[in-house]
C-alpha cells in the first residue's frame, strides 16, 4: 500500500537561511544508508519536505530500520501518494485508506477516535484546511459509524497534505533526531573495546560530527580477537556515522617503557596522557577538530576530576566527553539501543586493563606526573614516532 515515506526533521527547521545546507546533507545521508536496502529509491526535497519514493519492490521494515540510523530524522511517515482528481475522489481514497490500515489490518475497536489534520500547501485548492478537516471527518463518520471524533487525544491522526500531489499518512515512526553527520566538522574518537567509547562516538555523531577513531593495540598482551572486537564495534557505530577511518596503534613498547620507568600507581594516568598525545597528532593530520572519549566522572580512577584535569593538560585540541555526567546504567541502555552492548561485553582485554595498577592514584598531581614522565625522555619520543609510522588504517563501514 505504501510506496513512499515522508521524512520529518526537527532542529533543521530552525536553521534559517542555512537550512538548505542541512537538508542537502540529510538527503545525502539518506541516499547513503538506502544503498544497503533491497530496491531502488528516489530521495528528493520540496517545500520544506523530504520524500523517499520506492521505484521498485522493497522491504518496508528493512527500509524503516535503515532510515532510523540517519541522524537528523525526527519522524518517518509511510505515505500514500494520490493524484489530485477532485475532492470526491479524495474522500473515497481516504475511506479506502482507513479501511485497509485500521479496519481490516488492525481491527476497529468500538469507539476508536480520529482527527483529520489537513495542510493545504497549494493556494489554488478549492477548500481551506479547516474545510478539508470538517468534510473528510464527516465522510469518515458516514463510512465507519464505529469511529468517533476526538480533536484532543485521538487514536488516529489522519494527515492529509495538499501539494502538487496529495499525501495521506497516519503513522509517524520515531527517528533518531539530532543533526546530519558531517554538518559539524570531524572528531577523533578514542575507541576501546568497552561499553562507553562506542556510545560516546554515537552521541557526538548525533550532533552532526563525522567520526574517525583510534584504537591502541598491545600485542601479545591483547589478542587479535580484541582487535577484531574493536573493529566490530566500529562497524556497528558506522551504521549511524557513515564510514569510520579506524587508526590502529601498536602501543605495546610504549606501555612497557612506562611500566618499567614510572611508578605503578601512576601507570594508567601516564598511559592515558600518551594516548591523548598520539590521538591528537593523528587528529591534527586528519583535520579533526577535537578528541572524543567515553569518560564519565568518577567511573574509574582515571576519570576522577583530578585525573581528567591532568589528562587534559597534554592536549591543545578540545576534548569532548558526551558521557561525562551519566551513570553506568544510562550508558548501558544507550549501548543496548544502538546494538553495541553484546559486542562490548565480550571477554577480550584491551591494553588499559592489562596494565592497570592494583591501587591507582585517584588524585594525581600534574607536577609530579610531569616529573616522573621525565624518566621516559630519550626513549619515549622514538617509540611514539615508531607507533605513528607503523599505524594501520582501516576503513570500517
Amino acid at each position: 500500500m505504501f510506496t513512499s515515506f515522508l521524512i520529518k526533521y526537527a532542529e533543521i527547521g530552525v536553521k534559517g537561511k542555512n537550512r538548505y545546507l542541512f537538508e542537502d546533507a540529510l538527503v545525502r545521508q539518506i541516499r547513503h544508508v538506502l544503498r544497503r536496502c533491497d530496491g531502488e529509491f528516489k530521495v528528493h526535497k520540496t517545500q520544506g519536505r523530504i520524500y523517499v519514493d520506492a521505484l521498485t519492490d522493497f522491504d518496508a521494515d528493512e527500509t524503516v530500520e535503515a532510515l532510523q540510523t540517519v541522524f537528523g530524522i525526527s519522524g518517518i511517515c509511510p505515505v500514500v501518494v494520490l493524484e489530485d482528481q477532485g475532492f470526491e475522489q479524495l474522500g473515497r481514497d481516504v475511506i479506502s485508506y482507513i479501511g485497509k490500515v485500521y479496519m481490516e489490518n488492525r481491527g476497529a475497536q468500538e469507539g476508536m477516535s480520529f482527527k483529520v489534520v489537513a495542510r493545504r500547501a497549494r493556494n489554488n485548492y478549492p477548500l481551506h484546511s479547516m474545510e478539508i478537516n470538517a468534510q473528510l471527518g464527516g465522510i469518515l463518520l458516514d463510512a465507519f459509524p464505529a469511529l468517533r471524533v476526538d480533536v484532543h487525544e485521538p487514536d488516529i491522526y489522519l494527515h492529509v497534505e495538499i501539494r502538487e500531489k496529495i499525501y495521506v499518512y497516519s503513522r509517524i515512526i520515531p527517528g533518531p533526531g539530532g543533526m546530519p553527520v558531517g554538518t559539524n566538522g570531524k572528531g577523533m574518537l578514542l575507541l576501546s573495546g568497552g561499553i562507553d567509547s562506542p556510545v560516546a562516538g554515537y552521541m557526538i555523531a548525533k550532533r552532526g560530527v563525522k567520526i574517525d577513531a583510534v584504537y591502541f593495540h598491545a600485542p601479545p598482551y591483547t589478542s587479535e580477537r580484541a582487535k577484531r572486537k574493536v573493529m566490530d564495534l566500529a562497524k556497528l557505530v558506522s551504521r549511524y556515522t557513515g564510514p569510520v577511518y579506524l587508526h590502529i596503534i601498536n602501543f605495546t613498547d610504549i606501555q612497557l617503557a612506562i611500566y618499567d620507568k614510572c611508578p605503578h600507581d601512576e601507570l594508567t594516568i601516564i598511559m592515558r596522557r600518551y594516548m591523548m598525545r598520539i590521538a591528537e597528532q593523528i587528529a591534527s593530520e586528519t583535520e579533526c577538530l577535537g578528541l572524543i572519549t567515553g569518560e564519565s566522572i568518577g567511573q574509574v580512577a582515571s576519570q576522577t576530576m583530578h585525573s581528567l584535569a591532568v589528562t587534559n593538560e597534554v592536549c591543545t585540541l578540545p576534548v569532548y566527553r558526551p558521557l561525562i555526567g551519566m551513570d553506568k546504567q544510562e550508558i548501558v541502555e544507550i549501548s543496548e539501543k544502538i546494538g553495541t552492548y553484546e559486542t562490548s561485553i565480550l571477554p577480550y582485554e584491551d591494553c588499559c586493563t592489562i596494565f592497570v595498577a592494583k591501587h591507582p592514584v585517584t588524585r594525581p598531581n600534574a607536577n609530579i606526573i610531569r616529573k616522573h614522565e621525565k624518566h621516559l625522555e630519550g626513549t619515549i619520543e622514538n617509540l611514539v614516532e615508531i607507533a605513528l609510522q607503523t599505524k594501520e588504517t582501516v576503513i570500517v563501514q
